[in-house]
């Protein structure tokens, strides 16, 4: 079948066949398709869409492009799951997740990416631990999974290695913006784990990937019917992204903010409900747990018990940390030099918050990156970031500032003081940040 054949298809809106898909994106993998084909391929895709068979079979086909990973060798005693975020501010979830829900019984091989725009990395998180191997051999990888039940690591070169290519030139033809496409991307890779079941967190708002609710929305219902297309049961969380999740942003410091989270403290946080919540989907699609109910339960005990921070524990010595971060963290992460707190200028209730404004804040803080080589300042972030609704005076802090140097500090406070907007009245109704879930049975 020739590649020119399959790009007149596409361009002229035919529906393309799952060989003629498997075909162009095993020549993206092994090189035998150009860049040029390849940017036909996106813009044919972004201007005429793909059917629901059509998506499916991209999805497989990027993730059968590599390495898929096999478990059943290993004998282990529960499924294989995982969960995947769109990105947001202030999202450590899967810090807190992933040792949680091995506590409970999975197996989480999680592959996990870096900051991307305003959005934190899970990667860059890690690396805030000294020591902590984002690249760990693949024996590693696989005995950390069984035996501790969790390891977050990053993508390896022969997981999906069509969609690298494929998203690098989307990337430089304005392509990027094409839901098909975009579902690939984010299921391929996640489905060449080898999972059983997948639970997706897609974020609402405006400090979310997707531009609007309805976005969002149209994204979540994708990827659940093309997850399960290809043969993973998913099911997705749209959760709120108008205020940073946990009240902090900045690598070392949402370390900490995990730690906290695992001893058991903070659950009256947003940042707990979402990620009980997600929790509580994944033990109840791997048939962890027989119901929600049934699913706290054991949350609880996993938390209580001190099972779920020693996972946590496990894993980061596992990767090359230090053994004792949990009981010493100070030690390990180290503090911003400077740090100053971002007033109110007058009182008032604070009706919006832009929370992708308090995000670039941290890359321009060094915490992130403008370019993809920069190096990271794992020190630098915001902590007490006031919330939604919260009655401030004046003078009074809406955040404190960890930066590298005051100047950094000073070039940087009035934006952020600007993200937040006061009112006379409050205009925030009390509203829980998961705002839907959905699963296969729902969209059917």
């Amino acid at each position: 079948m020739l590649i020119q054949d399959i790009l007149r298809r596409k361009r002229d809106a035919e529906a393309l066949d799952a060989d003629a898909i498997h075909t162009f994106m095993r020549g993206v993998a092994d090189g035998s398709v150009g860049d040029a084909q390849i940017g036909a391929f996106a813009m044919a895709v972004v201007l005429n869409g793909m059917n629901r068979e059509e998506a499916i079979a991209l999805t497989e086909a990027t993730r059968e492009s590599g390495q898929v990973l096999r478990w059943h060798d290993l004998n282990l005693d529960g499924p294989v799951l995982d969960k995947h975020s769109t990105g947001g501010v202030g999202d450590l979830v899967s810090l807190v997740l992933g040792p949680w829900i091995a506590a409970c019984g999975g197996h989480v091989p999680m592959i996990s990416g870096r900051g991307l725009g305003h959005t934190g990395g899970t990667l860059d998180k890690l690396e805030a631990i000294p020591g902590y191997d984002v690249t760990p051999d693949d024996a590693r990888f696989r005995r950390l999974v069984k035996d501790v039940g969790v390891a977050i690591i990053g993508q390896t070169g022969t997981l999906a290695p069509a969609d690298k290519r494929l998203y690098g030139v989307r990337d430089v033809t304005a392509t990027v913006e094409s839901l098909p496409l975009i579902v690939a991307s984010i299921l391929g890779k996640k489905l060449a784990c080898g999972l059983d079941t997948l639970v997706m967190d897609v974020k609402v708002g405006n400090g979310a990937f997707m531009p609007t609710a309805e976005a969002s929305r149209e994204l979540a219902e994708a990827i659940v019917t093309i997850g399960s297309g290809a043969g993973t049961p998913t099911s997705v969380l749209l959760t709120d992204m108008n205020q940073p999740l946990a009240d902090c942003a900045g690598n070392a410091l949402e370390v900490h903010e995990a730690l906290r989270l695992l001893r058991g403290e903070g659950r009256d946080s947003r940042l707990y409900q979402v990620t009980h919540a997600l929790a509580t989907e994944m033990l109840v699609q791997a048939g962890l747990a027989t119901n929600a109910d049934d699913a706290a339960m054991r949350l609880e005990k996993a938390l209580a018990s001190g099972e779920a921070l020693e996972r946590f524990s496990r894993m980061i010595h596992g990767l090359g940390g230090p053994s004792d971060l949990a009981e010493r963290p100070a030690h390990y992460l180290a503090p911003a030099p400077f740090t100053t707190d971002v007033v109110a200028p007058r009182a008032g209730t604070i009706n919006s918050i832009d929370t992708r404004a308090l995000g670039l804040g941290v890359v321009e803080l060094g915490g992130g990156r403008r370019n993809a080589g920069d190096a990271i300042d794992h020190r630098v972030g915001l902590s007490h970031i006031a919330q939604l609704g919260e009655r401030v005076d004046a003078g009074q802090p809406l955040l404190r500032l960890h930066a590298a140097s005051q100047a950094d500090a000073e070039a940087i406070a009035s934006q952020l003081s600007t993200a937040f907007t006061l009112g006379e009245t409050s205009s925030v109704e009390p509203t829980s940040p998961i705002h839907a879930t959905l699963r296969q049975e729902d969209l059917s």
